[in-house]
């Protein structure tokens, strides 16, 4: 074997990687999760908040707070890790893929290619991790009941919701396994994946969100945030930030340097042929933007680079912070925390943004962080305003695509070995998804609850966003 660890000398029949899957169900049956939603080893709701706002910006702690206090799906947005702690104390089958980390109903969006095409994917890698499929596809189940509540939608809508989802992903990843590899390995990303999962109903809303999406750029920014400035005696023409607290703020000209020089050192982890397409770009303006629920406290900025003819290119800077299922997993450190979430986001997405890279910014103390293009014909659907009919498209059109992000890291074959119960037609495992689902949204917003009467009492602190 090569020291790449691959090895072309041995074939894996589809039969032999089904029946590793076979032999996990064996050991582990689908039925099983079914169960407790919540792990007696848990920590309690609001050391779980303390513990997840150490080492954040103290300033910006409330802000982080409320966010997490407006609605129980906010609330689970932010608390990735309390949700690790009940999952780990769950049955796994064994089969490990790259995972999300955080797969919510809300981190699916849409973004463009390079070539301008617009897709949907999962779209946060934060969390990224190789860890148990299960863990993101409860996650995105219980996300769902939690996004059709705040919607109105009827319990019997969330439940179906979730219900779909996880059939979605049954019977995707079936799909997946009798197809080609090549074919498997890019298919399920642009507007097509609609009438493969059967949400066709979200069509509309998918136009809707793309037509967004195409607006959606570095020109708009620089349009909505920024003012122009001439400097008669250079000739030189730049736009720099407007300050817009507390979502942007300026930066001291030390903060800013830092930035820069990261950037500069950051251009080393992208493919070499951008490395020359960065270096015709030189920067005009930093400034530091909150973004986010979960990583509210974190430091992240945004850099204006001016380029040809007027052309300006924003991108952001993100602290990378390590994963929140790290601890309940036997993962080794990664090298550099921003490195973990860009190779994440590679395995896992079919097309990922072309600047996607990661760098140290030298702050009061070296900090790992991502950058990519901050807007990157980037949309979204909103899963918590979808019509009770169109929550259940949802369910299925992310199920899909969460499976066709683990088929790239994980056998599609052996997992349908896992998933293929009795027959098409046994839906044991998707109801038992359904019901942990439920059972999780209920415990969740008996934590939201918590935390709520927390601040009522003048125990947190908490800011309005």
């Amino acid at each position: 074997m090569s020291v790449s660890g691959i090895d072309l000398r041995s074939y894996v029949s589809a039969e032999d990687a089904r029946e590793r899957g076979r032999a996990a169900r064996e050991q582990v049956p689908v039925t099983l999760r079914d169960r407790a939603a919540h792990s007696p080893d848990r920590p309690a709701v609001l050391d779980f908040v303390a513990t997840s706002n150490r080492g954040r910006i103290d300033r910006l702690v409330p802000l982080r707070i409320g966010r997490m206090t407006a609605t129980p799906f906010t609330f689970f947005r932010g608390a990735a890790g309390l949700m690790a702690a009940d999952l780990a104390a769950g049955p796994v089958s064994g089969l490990l893929a790259q995972i999300c980390g955080d797969a919510h109903a809300a981190n699916f969006g849409l973004y463009g290619t390079q070539r301008g095409q617009i897709v949907m994917d999962v779209n946060d890698f934060d969390e990224t991790i190789v860890g148990p499929w299960e863990w993101d596809l409860e996650r995105l189940a219980a996300s769902l009941v939690l996004a059709g509540r705040e919607s109105g939608a009827t319990e019997d809508d969330c439940v179906r919701a979730a219900r779909d989802a996880a059939w979605s992903y049954r019977h995707t990843i079936d799909d997946l396994a009798t197809m080609p590899f090549m074919q498997s390995w890019s298919v399920l990303h642009d507007e097509s994946i609609l009438t493969t999962a059967k949400a066709e109903d979200l069509l509309d809303d998918f136009e809707k969100a793309a037509k967004k999406a195409r607006k959606n750029t570095s020109a708009k920014v620089v349009a909505k945030w920024t003012e122009h400035l001439e400097d008669h005696e250079t000739g030189i023409s730049e736009h720099r930030f407007v300050s817009d607290p507390p979502i942007l703020t300026a930066v001291d000209p030390q903060v800013a340097a830092a930035v820069i020089d990261s950037l500069e050192r950051y251009a080393g982890t992208i493919r070499e042929s951008r490395r020359n397409l960065l270096a015709r770009f030189a920067v005009s303006d930093v400034a530091f933007r909150i973004v986010g629920t979960g990583s509210v406290g974190l430091h992240s900025y945004v850099a204006l680079l001016h380029g040809n003819a007027g052309e300006s290119l924003v991108l952001q800077v993100k602290q990378a912070t390590p994963s929140a299922l790290a601890p309940f997993l036997p993962a080794t450190a990664p090298r550099h925390e921003g490195e973990r979430i860009v190779a994440g986001a590679r395995t896992v997405q079919s097309e990922t943004d072309i600047l996607l890279g990661w760098t140290t910014v030298e702050l009061a103390e070296p900090l790992p962080f991502i950058v990519r293009q901050f807007r990157n014909l980037k949309g979204s659907i909103d899963p918590a305003e979808l019509s009770a009919d169109d929550l259940d498209d949802y369910g299925r059109l992310a199920g899909a695509l969460l499976a066709r992000a683990h088929a790239r890291s994980l056998d599609p074959r052996a997992l349908a070995g896992y998933l293929q119960t009795d027959g098409a037609e046994d839906d044991r495992f998707e109801a038992a998804i359904a019901r942990y689902a439920v059972r999780y949204a209920d415990r969740t917003e008996a934590d939201h609850a918590e935390l709520v009467a927390a601040v009522a009492a003048g125990r947190l602190p908490a800011e309005p966003s």
